[in-house]
């Protein structure tokens, strides 16, 4: 029998007994972003270029699973919801649905990933991010195997989900791990090709992904440099790091300055770690102001791991955009946004709060 054959056969076993506990329940409204109440957001882009990530997870998946035989991917029950069902429509001997057990489910991707398989696990961030992370450290990190992680849902902008659903840790968590990747695509159009990426190499990934439809900035099928970042907006008074939908956010928020005269950098950052420290170096070197912008707690996210480089390489002060240090609640993804300072606005005024810091510096 072939090595394929064999592996195939392995994964009948597992696929009988969780077939068993197969079901869904689907309680989640799909959220969107209004813009016809009075909101705090400025936003230029049109809402007919807004698309959910996870719509694009599973049409990549598919994609890929037509290239990569040996992908399997594993669900802990949400499979609807992160719209990995198109891949287990497409192959279902390559499909494991694993229950609500997301400790569980790391636990049968690494084993599957010592019998030549490439897992992939597609789940919530609060849950196979949080609930799983010492699955995740000790049974996948520690030995270095060769398992994708697909986190949705992450940040608060779930909305009505609430705070048991919104994960605001899963960055500090993932970047805390020895060996870990972990990428943050901005948009719908990133997410096969840093699929893609995580595929090509040996080792563990981490890839966050956000619930809410998100407006499309990059270009299609575009490369995804692991480590790099994509500069949105050219600038030299000041720059805004951002990641997921919050790079929207920063390039709206840098065509209002632009209107009074200032000139904002604005960069993508493609992966959390690795980070793009060439690209912080040169943000700190020529513009000398920096701000962070992460749908995150403002511990150990983007703006630690931005501010940990420019402590050791190009020392500039920097100003945050994130949760400061405290849980959302229920409610619209634009009601959560303004009330907890991650709209454009609120870099507007970070902007303009550590340009005016950088100038008070350089004047001593």
């Amino acid at each position: 029998m072939s090595r394929i054959g064999d592996r195939q056969n392995l994964l009948k076993p597992v696929k009988a007994v969780t077939n068993t506990f197969f079901f869904t329940l689907e309680m989640h409204s799909f959220l969107s972003i209004s813009t016809h109440r009075e909101q705090r957001i400025l936003m230029n882009t049109s809402p007919s270029n807004f698309q959910e990530q996870r719509m694009a997870l599973g049409d990549a998946l598919v994609c890929l699973g037509q290239e990569f035989p040996d992908l399997v991917v594993l669900s802990p029950d949400v499979s609807i919801s992160t719209r990995t069902i198109k891949y287990k429509t497409a192959f279902p001997d390559r499909f494991i649905c694993s229950g609500i057990s997301e400790q569980n489910t790391i636990g049968m991707a690494a084993g599957l990933s010592t019998m030549g398989w490439v897992p992939v696990v597609a789940g919530y961030a609060m849950f196979v991010g949080g609930k799983a992370w010492e699955p995740i450290r000790n049974s996948i990190a520690y030995p270095h195997l060769n398992v994708k992680i697909v986190a949705t849902h992450g940040g608060i902008n779930v909305g009505a989900d609430g705070v048991t659903h919104q994960a605001i840790e899963d960055l500090a968590l993932m970047r805390s791990i020895p060996g870990m990747i972990v990428l943050t695509p901005m948009d719908a159009n990133q997410v096969e090709p840093a699929l893609r990426a995580a595929l090509t190499i040996q080792g563990p990934v981490y890839i966050r992904l956000e619930r809410a439809a998100i407006p499309v900035l990059s270009e299609a099928n575009a490369p995804y440099p692991i480590g790099g970042s994509i500069q949105l907006r050219e600038g030299r008074d000041a720059t805004v790091f951002a990641i997921g939908g919050m790079a929207a956010m920063a390039v709206n928020a840098a065509d209002a300055l632009a209107q009074e005269g200032l000139h904002i950098r604005v960069v993508s950052m493609l992966s959390v770690k690795p980070l793009d420290e060439a690209a912080i170096v040169a943000a700190a070197q020529e513009t000398g102001a920096i701000v962070t912008a992460e749908d995150h707690n403002r511990c150990s996210g983007l703006g630690g791991a931005v501010a940990e480089t420019l402590a050791r390489l190009a020392p500039a002060p920097v100003e945050q955009i994130a949760l400061d240090d405290t849980f959302a609640e229920s409610g619209s993804v634009n009601e959560l946004y303004a009330k907890y300072h991650l709209t454009s606005n609120d870099i507007i005024g970070a902007v303009k709060k550590v340009i005016s810091r950088s100038r008070a510096i350089r004047s001593l």
